[in-house]
């Protein structure tokens, strides 16, 4: 079998989602070539640089989920920084900002999300971005921090079509397709989730159909975000398949097609060479 698959987002060290034998056969009698384990805090971002280490299909993320950045230390953002150099860590994430729940700590967010970027920019890291509640925020703070400018494009090769590649990714975008655009203008990428496979996503359907393959990746979350027809059972790396099926459905294109762009879109952004 063919391996045409990219899960970019998932939570391998999550006790929902554990590396097991079951785990293991699964995915190897899938489609799944690639999956990117990703950090949400200092010690989750250790198993998720662990597990990279350990198998070959595994990438890793180190960084601070927006909701876990109260009490974050210098010290802390330091240790992410060492972990961003170790082979197979290939992006700072996910950083960002969520603003669903009422007790938000909207500072230390706000504060944590502009040290992340800084880092990345420091150590040219690919960054994936959270962002829940938060649009304008987020645009505002990552155009402060200059992951738009021209020195950060000068960090990577230009995309085939000679645009510029700030090496942005929108993690689970559930924005609009004209703020999609935006994104896209400045040179990100949007990564699309589950949640396109339920009846009543009409906005993300739209992001699909109105941005260029070429700027789209396709991930789980899991064990998060469960696509139809698995909603409400925890989500598996195998299920990024239901995902791009559906990107296909919208891009009027086969599956394969799908696959394979989106396979050659998440080795573009993170930098890894599709054996």
């Amino acid at each position: 079998m063919e391996k045409l698959l990219f899960d970019t987002h998932c939570h391998l060290s999550n006790d929902m989602y554990p590396i097991d034998e079951a785990f293991l056969q699964e995915l190897q009698a899938s489609q799944v070539k690639y999956v990117v384990d990703i950090g949400t805090d200092l010690n989750d971002s250790r198993l998720t640089a662990a597990n990279a280490q350990k198998y070959d299909f595994v990438y890793a993320t180190a960084g601070f989920w927006p909701g876990n950045t109260t009490g974050v230390t210098e010290d802390d953002m330091a240790a992410i920084g060492a972990l961003l150099q170790q082979p197979k860590v290939v992006a700072m994430g996910e950083i960002g900002l969520d603003y669903h729940y009422e007790d938000t700590d909207k500072e230390a967010q706000q504060y944590w999300f502009r040290k992340g970027l800084e880092l990345a920019i420091l150590l040219k890291k690919p960054v994936c971005i959270h962002s829940r509640d938060a649009d304008d925020d987020t645009m505002r703070i990552l155009k402060e921090s200059g992951i738009f400018s021209q020195k950060r494009y000068d960090d990577f090769p230009p995309r085939e079509d000679g645009s510029p590649d700030a090496r942005v990714l929108l993690h689970s975008f559930s924005g609009s397709a004209e703020l999609a655009r935006q994104y896209v203008k400045l040179g990100a990428d949007i990564s699309i989730s589950g949640p396109v496979t339920y009846k009543n996503a009409r906005k993300a359907v739209q992001v699909v159909a109105e941005t260029e393959l070429s700027r789209l990746t396709a991930e789980t979350d899991a064990p998060y975000l469960t696509p139809v027809p698995f909603r409400g059972t925890p989500n598996k790396s195998v299920y990024v398949a239901y995902t791009v099926q559906k990107i296909a459905e919208i891009k009027g294109i086969s599956f394969e097609e799908a696959a394979r762009a989106t396979l050659a879109n998440g080795c573009r952004f993170f930098g890894i060479e599709n054996k």
